[in-house]
């Protein structure tokens, strides 16, 4: 429930400081809860985020395990146990570096395109969601504004090993 003073905080901007994270990762994690929602909806039941973040580290040319760790910010085991989970899951497959016989490559399969696609269409339907809450014009606005106090370094894949887990 809202109360008249939280109402005021909100229009005036005198919100305390401590609620913009709050709100944020508030923002973030509803966003990504009603993603995986609809991904186990679309096929992807046992998708967990801590995936997505792996599913790109690894992206469309494929990395070895020692790279999507690095992208992660996480060890080469903690990394090795989360594509091991993608490979069990079928969202991922180890094949041979044809660069180096010695190396191993983790590609994302045809289902962790899939689930990477599926994701894509779904952020953009939730997005549009927003845009009817908010209007188009504040959206817009809201992440405009995000773009100019967040910088451009920020957009990294490391959350996963930055929030503690793998």
């Amino acid at each position: 429930m809202v109360d008249d003073k939280t109402k005021v905080n909100q229009v005036d901007g005198s919100g305390k400081g401590y609620e913009l994270p709050l709100l944020l990762f508030a923002g973030f994690r509803t966003l990504i809860d009603r993603l995986h929602a609809e991904l186990a909806r679309q096929g992807h039941p046992d998708i967990r985020p801590a995936h997505g973040f792996a599913m790109q580290a690894i992206g469309a040319d494929g990395a070895t395990a020692s790279e999507v760790g690095r992208r992660l910010g996480v060890s080469k085991q903690a990394a090795g146990k989360t594509v091991d989970r993608l490979i069990a899951l079928g969202y991922a497959a180890r094949t041979d570096d044809p660069a180096d016989a010695r190396r191993k490559l983790v590609r994302l399969t045809p289902h962790g395109i899939d689930a990477l696609r599926r994701s894509a269409a779904v952020f953009d339907e939730l997005r549009a969601e927003w845009a009817q809450a908010l209007g188009t014009r504040r959206l817009g606005e809201l992440e405009s504004d995000l773009r100019t106090v967040v910088p451009p370094d920020a957009f990294r894949l490391d959350a996963a090993g930055w929030l503690g887990g793998s």
